[in-house]
């Protein structure tokens, strides 16, 4: 029976490590984009934040200059202000958007 105590508190200590080191991760992802946009359209060619889409897989990743699909993390109410070349409004958008035609 101590055999399968010590299998079953093994298991139980390795399932909790895995939920909090989970949780850890997580938590600093929220409080560092407290205040900020995902604003799409405004990134430079390979300079977007994370996953974006089609033709993205995380950061650095965009294709093209102002790609309609990535994103980059500004402050909070600035997106909409931002030029982007490709944008339909000429502006950031807080939604991917496919790209106009130059």
């Amino acid at each position: 029976m101590s055999h399968e105590f010590n299998r079953r508190a093994a298991s139980a200590a390795l399932a909790a490590s895995f939920a909090t080191a989970l949780a850890l991760s997580v938590a600093p992802a929220s409080a560092q984009d407290a205040g900020k946009d995902k604003c799409f359209g405004v990134a430079m060619k390979g300079q977007n934040d994370c996953a974006a889409g089609p033709g993205t897989t995380c950061a650095g990743t965009s294709k093209i200059d102002h790609q309609g699909n990535a994103w980059k993390l500004v402050p909070k109410g600035s997106c909409e202000t931002m030029a982007s070349k490709t944008s339909p409004s000429g502006h950031g958008m807080l939604m991917a958007f496919k790209e106009k035609k130059a």
